[in-house]
């Protein structure tokens, strides 16, 4: 295997040239930091308003996050609908599990309008349970959806045997309206129709400080109205909020195209997304042109501080997935890649109207394409809407509030460090936390 983005790869042949860079002084109605997911929908939802618009992105727009993701839209990210019961309880869940559906909705609406070609599939998606511990979690699953009323079907570990070319899991959750896409060529598809539509697009343009209503880059400088603030890994010395968010690592392989029996031997009806219950889960699906993206990590290499790029992690990934699909021993992995993938202390995104500062806003820790692209479409909503919150939006920014309730601060972080007190809250989250203030309203006095 080379260390390649394969995502990267296909773009090769296209007709999308980078941007050149933000010089000198400009203006905007409004300024978005990023493009990725969320910068992207914030300008799309914005692009018809006849607000001017100006987007600078540091690299190319799906060149970070976006474009290193498996492409998985589906409303689960790192949190089961189950683990949303538990903290929010029934409505609470609803609620949520509602933000990345409608990021989902955002994007095929996009690929259908303006004929996006991305590689979009529709795909089934298979939570698959590993072990007795596996199986009580796809039963909780299928009983949570259950009990809000949504699609599933559950299988025990026979059933599993007939749809998927493995003996090897104890259970699955299957439900619909799921999909595959390449997140690099949505964006980079998406940034072309923004530019016919009048937005201006700078790439290679890293903002390097914010200031009043100014987003400088190495370059140039924008001033706007209004900011909205997408970009990922962002460092402290542009904003304290940057110690809200840190990230976690994983890694995504593709492998040769499958041979029409391959396919049959491991979807012997149809092809699902599928991922599974482990800690550090594995997760695959297999892109249009028949070719298998897996993906995983390792304990140690999650939340490690620095990028790892060595290929151990990935080849123990790929040697616990042949065990699992024994007939597919023989294939060829022939690309590897890292990626970041910003994340909260609870793995939901956290979206911030800055007190004393409404006109800029902030959307962090957005884990999965279908939340970010919810998160920028609703943000620059809010710009839209001006003063004029409606009930919606507030129930959304309490959500969202950067000070929702957390086992750990952030002050804990200089007795333990980011990497434990990420670590501790993120799991914390995930299995144990109740929200006991549910109800209490976002607080908009600063605005």
């Amino acid at each position: 295997m080379i260390l390649q983005d394969w995502w990267y790869t296909t773009l090769l042949g296209m007709s999308a040239p980078i941007e050149p860079p933000l010089r000198g002084e400009t203006t905007a109605d409004v300024a978005i930091a990023g493009g990725g997911a969320a910068g992207l929908a914030a300008a799309l939802r914005l692009m018809d308003s006849g607000k001017k618009v100006v987007l600078v992105e540091r690299n190319i727009c799906g060149g970070s996050s976006t474009g290193r993701s498996a492409g998985f839209l589906t409303p689960d990210s790192e949190l089961e609908l189950s683990q949303l019961m538990r903290r929010y309880g029934v409505e609470g869940a609803k609620d949520l599990w509602a933000v990345p559906v409608k990021g989902i909705d955002i994007m095929l609406a996009a690929t259908s309008k303006y004929g996006i070609q991305c590689d979009l599939i529709k795909q089934d998606s298979l939570f698959l349970g590993k072990g007795r511990g596996g199986w009580k979690d796809v039963v909780d699953e299928a009983e949570s959806r259950k009990k809000l009323g949504f699609d599933y079907r559950l299988y025990d570990s026979e059933q599993v045997g007939e749809i998927l070319g493995s003996g090897g899991y104890s259970g699955a959750v299957r439900y619909q309206n799921t999909y595959g896409i390449d997140g690099l060529r949505y964006a980079q598809a998406l940034k072309r129709i923004l530019m016919d539509h009048g937005v201006k697009i700078y790439e290679s343009s890293e903002v390097v400080s914010i200031g009043g209503h100014s987003l400088r880059t190495h370059m140039g400088n924008v001033t706007a109205d209004q900011i909205i603030f997408c970009a990922d890994k962002i460092k402290p010395s542009l904003s304290d909020y940057a110690w809200n968010a840190y990230h976690a690592q994983t890694f995504l392989s593709v492998s040769e195209p499958l041979s029409d029996g391959e396919v049959r031997a491991m979807f012997p009806d149809e092809r699902f997304q599928c991922w599974d219950t482990d800690l550090v889960y594995t997760y695959f699906r297999l892109t249009g042109a028949n070719r298998l993206l897996v993906g995983g990590g390792s304990a140690w290499s999650t939340y490690a501080k620095n990028d790892t790029t060595s290929p151990h992690v990935i080849e123990h990934v790929l040697s616990g997935f042949r065990k699992q699909f024994p007939l597919l021993k023989n294939l060829e992995f022939i690309q590897y890649w890292p990626g970041r993938i910003d994340m909260t202390r609870d793995l939901l995104p956290t979206i911030v109207r800055v007190p004393g500062a409404p006109w800029i806003h902030f959307v962090l820790g957005c884990v999965g394409l279908p939340w970010a692209t919810f998160c920028g479409d609703f943000v620059a909503e809010r710009v839209l809407e001006g003063n004029a919150e409606s009930p919606d939006a507030r129930k959304y920014y309490r959500y969202f509030a950067i000070d929702r309730g957390f086992l750990l601060p952030l002050w804990a972080e200089r007795i333990f460090g980011k990497r434990a007190v990420f670590m501790i809250n993120t799991a914390w989250a995930k299995y144990y936390q109740v929200d006991k203030n549910r109800n209490t309203p976002y607080n908009t006095d600063d605005w």
